[in-house]
C-alpha cells in the first residue's frame, strides 16, 4: 500500500474516530463526484471502487431494475433501468436486482483542477457528516444522565456549555432560579434531549429537572448506585425545595439514613450542588394512606379518605398544622401532591372536637396528641373550677361593710 495514503488514512480515522472502511467509502464516493464531473453522462449513476493495497479504481455504472409498466413519473433512468432493458444486458436478472456496467476508461482517468475540488469537498463534507453521526449517538445514549461541562458563552440570559465534543445549551425555563453562570466554570448539566440538525446534534440541558435530584442521589449515595435503596418519584421546585420518596428493597436498611448519610454529609453535598436547595427525604409505603401522610410531612396528619375514582384525597389534620400542610404559598401541599400522585384536598379540624375522626389504621398514630390535647382541656376547666372556689371563701370571711 502507499506510505503516504496509508499514513493519512490512519490519522483521519484517529482524529476524527471513524472505521477505516467508512473512510475508504467516502473517498470512493469523492471519486466518483470527480468521475461525473469529467467523464461521467447524463443517465450514467457511476460508482467507483477502489483497492487501498494498490489504490486502483474501477468505475461501474449501478442500477436497479424495475418493472416496464412502471409510471413515468416514477421512473429515474439515472439508477433505474427496466426489466426489458436489463435483459439485453444480462438474461438472468430480475426485478429489483442491481445491473452493474463497467464504465472505466480504458486510457485511465485524469482529473481536472475541478474535478480534483470537487472530489476534496465531498470528502470534507462526508467526514463532517460522519463525525456530527458519532457526535449525535454518543450524546443520544446520555440522555437523561448527568455530565460535567464548562461555560463556554453566555447569551442574554441562555448559557452555552462546552462538553467536550459537543456543546449544549442551557435555556433561561432550565436554569434553576438565582444562580449565576460564570465563563470558564465548571457546572453539572442533565442532557435532556438530543436531537439531530444540519448543523450537528442540539443537545439541550437542564439544572431544574426532577431527574438532576435523582443523578445526583445515585452519584452521593452507593445504596442508590447499587440499586439496594430505590428512588420511587422525586417532585422538585429548582431552587427553593425538592421531596424524594425512598424506598429499601433490602431489610436492615434505612432508606432515608442512606440518603441523608452521617451527620447528613451526603444530603449537603447533593444540596450544595443545587444552591442550597431543600430537600425532604421521606419514606415511600405501598399504603397510599400512610404515603400521603409522609408526603405531607413535617405536618401531623389525622386522617386521609381516598377517592380512588378520580384519584383525589381528602386529608384531616389539626388547626394548628394547617399552616404547616399547606406550606408558604402552598408548596408543601403541591410537592406532596406531585410526589404522590393524587389531588390533595386539606381540611381542618378543631381541636378537641367531638366530630373529630378517628385515626385511620394505615395512617400514622397521632393519638398522643390528641390525648394531650383533651388532658389539656381538663386541667384547664379543673384550675377554673378552683380560683372559683377560693374566690368564694374569700368573699366569705370578709366582713360586712358598717
Amino acid at each position: 500500500m502507499n506510505e503516504a495514503f496509508e499514513q493519512a488514512l490512519t490519522q483521519i480515522c484517529e482524529e476524527k474516530g471513524l472505521d477505516r472502511d467508512e473512510v475508504i467509502k467516502m473517498i470512493e464516493g469523492a471519486l466518483a463526484a470527480a468521475f461525473r464531473k469529467d467523464y461521467g453522462k447524463k443517465d450514467q449513476n457511476a460508482v467507483v471502487e477502489l483497492n487501498p493495497e494498490s489504490l486502483a479504481t474501477r468505475v461501474f455504472d449501478v442500477k436497479t431494475v424495475v418493472e416496464d409498466e412502471i409510471l413515468e413519473e416514477e421512473f429515474d433512468p439515472q439508477k433505474q433501468l427496466k426489466l426489458s432493458d436489463a435483459k439485453k444486458l444480462k438474461k438472468s436478472i430480475k426485478v429489483s436486482e442491481e445491473l452493474r456496467t463497467d464504465i472505466t476508461p480504458k486510457e485511465g482517468t485524469s482529473f481536472g483542477r475541478i474535478a480534483a475540488q470537487t472530489a476534496k469537498q465531498v470528502i470534507v463534507q462526508k467526514l463532517r457528516e460522519a463525525e456530527r453521526e458519532i457526535v449525535f449517538k454518543e450524546y443520544k445514549a446520555k440522555e437523561r444522565t448527568l455530565v460535567s461541562g464548562m461555560v463556554q458563552r453566555l447569551e442574554g440570559d441562555t448559557v452555552l456549555v462546552d462538553l467536550g465534543r459537543g456543546s449544549g445549551v442551557l435555556f433561561p425555563s432550565e436554569q434553576i432560579r438565582g444562580e449565576n453562570y460564570r465563563i470558564g466554570s465548571r457546572i453539572k448539566v442533565l442532557i435532556l434531549h438530543v436531537e439531530p440538525t444540519p448543523k450537528g446534534p442540539k443537545i439541550t440541558l437542564s439544572r431544574s429537572h426532577p431527574d438532576m435530584v435523582r443523578r445526583l442521589f445515585e452519584i452521593e449515595v452507593p445504596e442508590v448506585n447499587s440499586g439496594v435503596v430505590e428512588i420511587k418519584s422525586v417532585a422538585r421546585e429548582a431552587g427553593s425545595r425538592a421531596k424524594v420518596a425512598v424506598w429499601s428493597n433490602q431489610e436492615g436498611i434505612d432508606p432515608i439514613g442512606s440518603c441523608v448519610g452521617q451527620r447528613g454529609a451526603r444530603i449537603d453535598t447533593i444540596r450544595s450542588e443545587l444552591g442550597g436547595e431543600k430537600i425532604d427525604v421521606v419514606e415511600w409505603s405501598e399504603d397510599t394512606v400512610k404515603f400521603i401522610a409522609k408526603a405531607l410531612s413535617p405536618a401531623k396528619i389525622i386522617s386521609v379518605e381516598l377517592d380512588e375514582e378520580n384519584k383525589e384525597a381528602k386529608v384531616s389534620v389539626m388547626e394548628d398544622q394547617l399552616s404547616l400542610a399547606i406550606g408558604k404559598a402552598g408548596q408543601n401541599v403541591r410537592l406532596a401532591a406531585r410526589l404522590t400522585g393524587w389531588k390533595l384536598d386539606i381540611k381542618p379540624e378543631k381541636i378537641g372536637s367531638e366530630e373529630e375522626k378517628p385515626i385511620e389504621e394505615s395512617a400514622p398514630a397521632e393519638t398522643p396528641a390528641e390525648e394531650k390535647a383533651k388532658v389539656g382541656e381538663v386541667e384547664e376547666q379543673a384550675a377554673d373550677e378552683g380560683e372559683a372556689a377560693d374566690d368564694a371563701k374569700t368573699e366569705e370571711s370578709k366582713p360586712e361593710n358598717s
